[in-house]
C-alpha cells in the first residue's frame, strides 16, 4: 500500500516523470528528442557522406579515377603512409607537451607526493594519438569521437580524469588554431593568385578564417577565464566515470578520486604562466603537422604526373582540411574531402578524375594506420587491469 503511494506520482495517466529533472514527459521531451538527435547525428553524416561520395563516382569518368589511381603505385602509397605516420607522431609528441612536467594526479601543491609519481611515458601519448586518429576515420562517430577514447585510455597510465579530459581539451585547442592559422595561410596564397574563381573562394575562406578565430578566442577563454566552471560538473562526471572504468575489480573509484583536481583546476594547471615553453613546443609541433600533409599531396600528384608548386600544395591541403573539418558531423570527412578536391583542384587546372584519385590515395593512409590502431585500442582495453590503475 505505501509502495503504491510512494509509486503514483510517478505516473499519472500518460505523463511520465524525468527522474533527472523531476519534470513532466511533455516539458522534457524537447530535451531527449535533441540528445537522440545528437546521437544520431554521425549516423546521418555516414550516410549524407556516402551519398555525396557515391554521386561524385558516378557523375565523373570512373576509368579515369582508376588510371590516376593506378598511376600512384605501390610505393607512392606507401611513402603518403609513411608521411602521415609522421603527422601522427608528431600530434602524439604535441600532446605529451601538454602535460610535460605536471604530475599524472595534477597534485602540484604537494611537492613531495608529485616528486613520487613517475610521469606518463611520451610513448603512450603517441600510442593513444594514433588511437584517437583510428577511431575518428574509421568508426561512424563524430570527429571527436576519438578524443573521447584517448582520454578514457590515459586514465590506464594513471592520469586523473580531470587531468586527462583537460589535456584533451587543451590539445584540441591547440590543433584547431595551428589548423586556423594553417587556413589563413592557404587564403593568403589565394589572394595572389589570378581569375575570378580564385578571388571568390579565397573571400569567402577568409570569412571562414575570421568566424574560426572568433570560435577559438572564445574556447581559449572558456578554459583560461574560469567561465567553462558551468560545465564543470559534467566534465568532471565524465572524469568519474574515466576512473570508475578503469578501476580494478574491487577497487572503489570514489576513493581513488579523492584529491584530484577539478577539471577547471587541471585546466588552470596546463595553462599556468611557467608552462608558456611546453605549449609553445606543442604549437609548433602541431604546426609542423599541418604543413606536413602538404607533402601527401605532391607525392601523390607527382606519382600521378602532375607538376604542382609549393603554393598549389599548400592551398589544396590547407582548404581541404578546412572544408573537412567544417563538415566534422560526417565522420572522416566522407564524401567532403573528395568534393573539397574537385572544387579547389579546378582552380589549379586538375580534372575531377584526379582530384578524386587525391583524395582516394589520401584515404589509404587512414586504413593503413587505422586499423592496427583499433587493435591497439581493443588490446589496451582487454589488458586494463594490467597497466597501471589511475590515482
Amino acid at each position: 500500500m505505501e509502495r503504491a503511494m510512494v509509486e503514483a506520482p510517478a505516473r499519472r495517466g500518460d505523463q511520465r516523470v524525468d527522474p533527472s529533472s523531476d519534470l513532466p514527459a511533455e516539458q522534457a521531451r524537447p530535451g531527449r528528442l535533441l540528445r537522440g538527435l545528437l546521437r544520431r547525428l554521425p549516423l546521418v553524416g555516414t550516410l549524407v557522406g556516402l551519398g555525396l561520395g557515391v554521386w561524385l563516382v558516378a557523375t565523373n569518368d570512373l576509368a579515369a579515377i582508376g588510371a590516376a589511381f593506378g598511376r600512384i603505385g605501390p610505393a607512392g602509397l606507401a611513402a603518403i603512409v609513411g608521411v602521415r605516420a609522421v603527422i601522427v607522431l608528431l600530434c602524439g609528441l604535441a600532446w605529451a607537451r601538454v602535460l610535460r612536467g605536471i604530475p599524472p594526479s595534477g597534485r602540484h601543491a604537494h611537492p613531495a607526493k608529485a616528486a613520487a609519481e613517475p610521469p606518463v611515458e611520451t610513448g603512450a601519448f603517441v600510442i593513444l594519438r594514433f588511437v584517437r586518429e583510428g577511431v575518428n576515420v574509421l568508426l561512424p562517430v563524430a570527429s571527436v569521437g576519438g578524443e573521447v577514447v584517448g582520454g578514457r585510455l590515459l586514465t590506464f597510465w594513471g592520469v586523473a580524469g580531470s587531468l586527462a579530459a583537460a589535456s584533451l581539451l587543451a590539445d584540441m585547442l591547440i590543433q584547431v588554431a595551428t589548423q586556423v592559422a594553417f587556413t589563413g595561410l592557404g587564403a593568403g596564397l589565394l589572394w595572389r593568385l589570378p581569375g575570378e574563381a580564385a578571388a571568390v573562394l579565397a573571400w569567402w575562406t577568409t570569412q571562414a578564417a575570421v568566424v574560426a578565430v572568433a570560435a577559438v578566442t572564445a574556447f581559449f577563454a572558456l578554459q583560461t577565464l574560469g567561465a567553462a566552471r558551468g560545465l564543470e560538473r559534467r566534465l568532471a562526471a565524465l572524469g568519474r566515470r574515466f576512473l570508475r572504468s578503469a578501476a580494478p575489480e574491487g577497487a572503489k573509484p570514489e576513493a581513488s578520486a579523492a584529491g584530484i583536481l577539478s577539471v577547471q583546476e587541471a585546466l588552470d594547471v596546463v595553462w599556468a604562466r611557467e608552462r608558456r615553453g611546453p605549449i609553445a613546443q606543442s604549437v609548433a609541433l602541431h604546426a609542423v603537422a599541418w604543413g606536413l600533409g602538404a607533402a601527401e599531396i605532391w607525392i601523390v600528384l607527382a606519382c600521378i604526373g602532375v607538376e604542382v608548386s609549393l603554393t598549389e600544395v599548400l592551398v589544396l591541403e590547407s582548404l581541404s582540411q578546412a572544408i573537412k573539418s567544417a563538415a566534422f558531423a560526417v565522420p572522416s570527412g566522407l564524401g567532403v574531402q573528395e568534393g573539397g578536391f574537385v572544387v579547389v583542384g579546378a582552380l589549379f587546372g586538375l580534372d575531377a578524375g584526379t582530384a578524386i584519385a587525391l583524395s582516394l590515395a589520401k584515404r589509404v593512409p587512414d586504413v593503413a594506420l587505422g586499423l592496427p590502431s583499433l587493435i591497439v585500442w581493443q588490446t589496451l582495453e582487454a589488458k586494463r587491469a594490467q597497466v597501471l590503475p589511475p590515482r
